[in-house]
């Protein structure tokens, strides 16, 4: 039996249901998730839970993001990406990188997006994609969005189709942003169109691509697990005694004690999540024993793991 997180380098063209199945298969186990869906165009990091710390992956679903886009101005897709057909064209030609950095600009800070309809979102009880397979287009709400930063490069793509520039976007932005939708309306605020040829995520949290393994490493014995712990490294953490540590693993509140992290800054890794100052409880030696969370001067048990 194994428990753990392990950083996964995704390959295109596999989905991330492709990813966790592959998991499955590789470790021999059933309970096996992921923290956050990337679409078969993209590659990059997924982190993936193993066993019992699968409870914790909605935790880790709020970290901020990292990726790399290259997007091509001037031409647009029914996926907004490379993989859909065209559905418009551009001339463009006249679009600088300057012009790019300065429309980016406008997209920065708390922003409205609008989801694909290629997306995993549910709407009247069928995600998205489901919807768009059917050739069917569903009116969606639009959703908001936190977008740190874009740095706008040039593109490294030679693409004979493109009718304005290609620029490379280097975005870090808040769980739930969509890249393809982002590159679609800086491109629509150029006067134009674009779409996104490729995607990466560099980042999830503390968990970057240079220590993200392929899948297939997971055949390995050991495989290369992080332990629970290292899970919840981007939240604060206390260590609890022995007589605490049996109040925890029976889901029991314990002593209001200061909590680093938590009685110093906001609120957490999200303030708009549901998930409020939440912080990882270890024994002594380090091992994760569960999540919990600060109110009313109380230390309150939201997950508890179970005991090997």
């Amino acid at each position: 039996m194994f428990h753990g997180f392990v950083v996964i380098d995704k390959a295109g063209g596999m989905t991330s249901h492709d990813v966790v199945a592959r998991t499955r298969r590789l470790l021999e186990m059933k309970k096996v998730g992921h923290s956050g869906t990337l679409d078969p165009l993209a590659t990059g990091v997924m982190v993936v839970g193993v066993g019992k710390v699968t409870r914790l992956l909605g935790f880790l679903k709020d970290l901020p993001k990292r990726y790399v886009a290259e997007v091509v101005f001037g031409v647009e897709t029914n996926t907004l990406d490379a993989d859909g057909e065209v559905t418009a064209t551009y001339d463009m030609s006249g679009v600088t990188l300057v012009d790019v950095a300065q429309a980016a600009k406008g997209f920065v800070g708390e922003i409205q997006q609008i989801p694909p309809m290629v997306s995993a979102v549910r709407v009247s009880g069928k995600r998205l994609h489901e919807w768009a397979r059917e050739g069917r287009e569903v009116e969606r709400p639009p959703r908001q969005v936190k977008v740190d930063s874009i740095d706008v490069g040039e593109g490294s793509l030679g693409i004979s189709e493109a009718t304005g520039p290609v620029a490379r976007l280097d975005v870090r932005c808040g769980s739930g942003t969509y890249i393809r939708t982002l590159a679609a309306d800086i491109g629509t605020a150029l006067g134009g169109g674009a779409h996104v040829a490729t995607l990466r995520r560099l980042a999830v949290g503390s968990f970057v691509i240079e220590e993200a393994c392929d899948v297939e490493q997971l055949a390995n014995r050991p495989p290369p697990l992080l332990p629970p712990a290292a899970g919840l490294r981007d939240y604060s953490s206390i260590a609890v005694d022995e007589k605490e540590a049996n109040d925890v693993r029976h889901g029991r509140c314990i002593s209001d004690r200061r909590v680093p992290g938590i009685d110093d800054a906001s609120a957490g890794i999200d303030d708009t999540s549901d998930i409020i100052n939440p912080f990882a409880v270890t024994d002594t030696e380090g091992n994760l024993l569960a999540v919990f969370t600060k109110s009313n001067g109380l230390l309150r048990p939201k997950v508890v793991l179970p005991s090997d």
